[in-house]
């Protein structure tokens, strides 16, 4: 763990509540953007946030650093992520939808959830409006890519491809073996790269 971050959790495990609002300040906008790419619904992802950094808030006493804190906390972002599937299975089959397994991916809703993605895209002045456009049309592909696939693989690839975090802190934080979090990634880009191949020949 980071001198930085060490010295952050003791003062909270000292009752000092400004050090909770500096991690809540250095963690909650990539905890933000994961849980997003893992569930796909902005509004969702804010209730969830809000969720991971209460349930650190009440945890912190008796947080120890055999782990870092940024693996703890998307350790408790990811079981987040897979209770809220696990309710959305549960609800969508009392109404009488068929079961989804946890394995599989979480389709699109049709109810605009695209839009509010791709509106949280900051737009580069520096680009004209097509290629601006273009880059959201991009990023709207991958996150359709994203949600078709299962859970386990969205998650391995969200967290090293576009959160950035190495296989070592990855295999920590979903809680498996570093040859299976590799095993997942690759078999994760091959699928994305499948999925998105019209998009990108075209």
């Amino acid at each position: 763990m980071s001198e930085q971050d060490t010295a952050l959790v003791s003062r909270c495990q000292d009752d000092d509540a400004s050090a909770f609002d500096e991690i809540v300040l250095r963690y909650k906008q990539k905890i933000f953007q994961y849980i997003l790419r893992m569930v796909g619904d902005s509004e969702e992802a804010e209730d969830l946030t809000q969720e991971v950094f209460i349930k650190t808030y009440l945890s912190l006493r008796s947080f120890r650093s055999q782990a870092s804190l940024n693996t703890w906390i998307y350790r408790i972002a990811g079981n987040l992520c897979i209770d809220a599937h696990r309710k959305r299975v549960r609800k969508d089959t009392a109404m009488g939808g068929a079961p989804v397994s946890l394995d599989e991916g979480v389709g699109t809703s049709g109810d605009g959830a695209d839009d509010a993605r791709t509106s949280r895209e900051l737009p580069d002045t520096r680009l004209e409006p097509y290629g601006v456009l273009a880059r959201q049309e991009l990023d709207g592909q991958i996150q359709l890519a994203l949600e078709a696939l299962p859970e386990k693989m969205r998650s391995v690839v969200v967290l090293h491809d576009i959160e950035g975090l190495a296989y070592e802190e990855i295999a920590e934080i979903v809680d498996c073996p570093l040859g299976t979090v590799k095993s997942r990634l690759f078999n994760a880009r091959v699928q994305m790269r499948e999925k998105l191949r019209e998009y990108l020949e075209a």
